[in-house]
């Protein structure tokens, strides 16, 4: 398995209101030549987290322990910029498993995707609920329920219904990438090969 499988995340969540973030900001560059997805959490967001003498910098929300959660909750346009599927692979090994955004950026969306980060897509106006209600109490819990496509602010029950491609959801439910959907379909391509006529 690729991944965790993905139904349903209760968590709190982290807030980032700064919109256009792009993906040199999520994982700068110069972090970029390891090839394998480990490791790069210790990078999320590094020159916004970091001095230059990489003492944490005391008012950036990943430093403050208010804030914590498996949500990470992001301004419009997030993940724009270059294509890197790092900046993907550096939130999910953080321990974030879902990112909020009124806009995602379509290259990071698909990036997340593939690695088992569910883009939740939601309206200017429900995501500006959400940065309210966490600014009001930071272990404020939101709900993802993928199987239903619903995002929830458990203390006040406000809900909106989010949009995902259905092959993408199909995989995020079973924890697969791209190879283990064909590798659970191995059977079927099999059997579908023996009665094919060349």
């Amino acid at each position: 398995m690729a991944y965790d499988k993905f139904s349903v995340l209760k968590s709190t969540a982290v807030p980032l209101p700064i919109e256009n973030v792009d993906t040199d900001q999520i994982i700068p560059a110069r972090f970029l030549k390891a090839t394998k997805r480990e490791g790069f959490g210790d990078n999320l967001f590094r020159d916004w987290r970091y001095n230059s003498d990489d003492s944490p910098k005391r008012d950036f929300v990943l430093n403050n322990p208010i804030y914590s959660g498996k949500i990470l909750v992001g301004g419009k346009n997030f993940g724009s910029g270059s294509s890197r599927e790092h900046a993907a692979w550096a939130i999910y090994d953080y321990g974030f498993r879902a990112v909020v955004s009124s806009f995602f950026a379509d290259i990071f969306k698909g990036n997340s995707l593939n690695i088992g980060i569910l883009p939740v897509t939601v309206s200017p106006e429900f995501l500006d609920k959400i940065f309210k209600a966490i600014e009001a109490d930071p272990k404020t819990e939101l709900e993802i329920n993928l199987p239903n496509q619903t995002i929830s602010i458990l203390a006040t029950g406000e809900k909106e219904s989010f949009a995902i491609n259905g092959y993408k959801k199909h995989n995020m439910l079973n924890g697969f990438d791209d190879i283990d959907y064909l590798q659970a379909m191995k059977e079927e391509i099999k059997t579908f090969a023996s009665h094919s006529m060349y």
